[in-house]
């Protein structure tokens, strides 16, 4: 009789706010399809939102579940359901669901005692995961949602500390070290990089300790959209790393292939997709911000007015919370001359691949320039915050598939619909539109029709790197087989 071969048994740990845990959740139910089994500890809220998806691999036979945890909501003064940083809209709901978070840390740690899993995948907001695996004798992988590129990009500023030595917030220089000619301004970095003794700054090194101590750090990449970063931040860091991404087509083969934030209507999607249905292909401009109300009213009508005036029809999502919505506009679908206004939820991956849109205006979250990339289509760069201006620069210097529309002040999140530092006016945004969309002419169009080419090109390398024998495929192969491994 054949022996059966052990399962690999893994615990799964994602903050709680959308764009840690889609990516987590989809890199479990990856690993799950691989023979894993996977065990995904998260909030009732937060489980309703993939709730679909986990139950369509369980009834495939896969070994994945939720381990639901009670949110401390009464005790810290929430409402009931407010589990998620996406559900906030004030700096002392901020506050409070950090501290029901925190508070979450005892019955985690119990809860791993007691499972026992052979593995930890952690987000990087929980460091204390590191010391916990020690201690148990058990692996710990660390998440954080970033490229390889932001990865080096940071230890570079960390180590060169170029930043030190210019005149002033707007004077360009080098990033030492990296394996292109990459220029940055300090307006453009985190504040936590211009203060390193704020609370952040300490927090931002916990994080970073907690990374070297992890066994290694997984990342939501694939080898051929950043070789070079890759080989950088393993060989020249010395960093032991896996990427096992885009994860964003771990749905391409199911119909649970929206963003997962469960805060959408049927009615609005009908209508999205019924408006993308009657436009012509690559003629669509999609502009979307992220989870986070970013902008005031002021920014929002230079949006709009820019866009109507590069002619091009757009489909343009807002994401942001009630006050702002009906400051500026209703809740729902509104049509303008050329496009169509979204507030709420809309299905990014589906739009992203739907056969009218031509173009993606973005703020450079990493899981949306992984989207955009996966669905080949080229893109207008708006960083505001986070590591986002780290990733325009891969984008348009390096990979070559974007243009930016030229901010250059990075913000930090404010819940008033205020985040932004600057007003990017109408005719930036018209100008990068019409650049991206090729109706500028001459070598603005070659310019374009280039851009696509690429964009096209490193839509391929991403599908391919998640089939077997793929880049992404293979190192997936390499991590279950190191685990197994060192398991025993």
């Amino acid at each position: 009789m054949d022996m059966e071969v052990p399962v690999l048994d893994m615990l799964f740990l994602p903050f709680l706010t959308p764009g840690h845990m889609l990516p987590m959740v989809n890199m479990a139910r990856l690993l799950a399809a691989r023979g894993v089994k996977a065990t995904i500890v998260t909030t009732p809220s937060n489980a309703s939102l993939f709730r679909s998806a986990i139950d369509e691999d369980t009834h495939s036979g896969l070994k994945i579940r939720f381990h639901i945890l009670r949110f401390p909501s009464s005790e810290v003064g929430l409402p009931q359901g407010v589990e998620n940083f996406y559900s906030i809209n004030s700096l002392e709901m901020a506050q409070k669901l950090y501290l029901a978070v925190t508070m979450l840390q005892q019955p985690i740690e119990q809860l791993i005692r007691e499972l026992r899993p052979q593995c930890i995948v952690s987000d990087m907001f929980f460091p204390w995961t590191s010391n916990l695996a020690a201690e148990l004798g058990i692996p710990r992988l660390f998440f954080d949602g970033m490229s390889f590129f932001s990865h080096c990009v940071s230890e570079s500023l960390r180590v060169f500390a170029p930043h030190e030595k210019v005149q002033s917030d707007t004077e360009p220089f080098l990033l030492p070290g990296l394996p292109d000619h990459i220029t940055i301004t300090r307006s453009q970095l985190p504040d936590f990089v211009n203060d390193p003794n704020s609370e952040t700054a300490q927090l931002i090194n916990q994080i970073r300790e907690s990374e070297l101590q992890s066994y290694g750090v997984v990342i939501n990449s694939f080898y051929e959209l950043e070789p070079n970063y890759v080989e950088h931040y393993k060989k020249v860091l010395g960093r032991k790393a896996w990427h096992v991404g885009p994860l964003s087509l771990v749905n391409r083969t199911t119909e649970n292939v929206t963003r997962g934030d469960g805060h959408g209507s049927s009615s609005s999607y009908d209508d999205c997709l019924r408006w993308l249905d009657s436009m012509e292909p690559k003629s669509v401009l999609y502009v979307c911000f992220g989870t986070h109300p970013c902008f005031p009213a002021t920014q929002l009508g230079e949006i709009e007015s820019g866009l109507e005036a590069s002619g091009h029809p757009f489909i343009w999502v807002i994401r942001g919370k009630e006050n702002l919505q009906e400051r500026w506009l209703p809740e729902g679908v509104k049509k303008t001359t050329k496009g169509l206004i979204i507030t709420g939820w809309a299905p990014q991956v589906l739009i992203l691949n739907h056969r009218a849109i031509g173009g993606f205006l973005t703020h450079c979250g990493w899981n949306s320039i992984m989207e955009g990339v996966s669905a080949g289509v080229p893109m207008i760069t708006w960083p505001i915050t986070s590591e986002q201006f780290y990733n325009e620069k891969l984008v348009t210097p390096v990979l070559r598939i974007g243009i930016a529309v030229g901010a250059k002040m990075w913000s930090a999140f404010e819940f008033d619909g205020e985040m932004a530092k600057e007003v990017v006016k109408r005719g930036e945004i018209e100008k990068a539109v019409i650049r991206l969309m090729m109706s500028g002419g001459g070598g603005e169009e070659e310019e374009a029709k280039q851009m696509r080419r690429r964009a096209r090109e490193m839509s391929v390398k991403a599908k391919r790197a998640m089939e077997e024998g793929g880049s992404s495929y293979s190192d997936l192969t390499d991590l279950i087989n190191d685990l197994k491994g060192r398991c025993g």
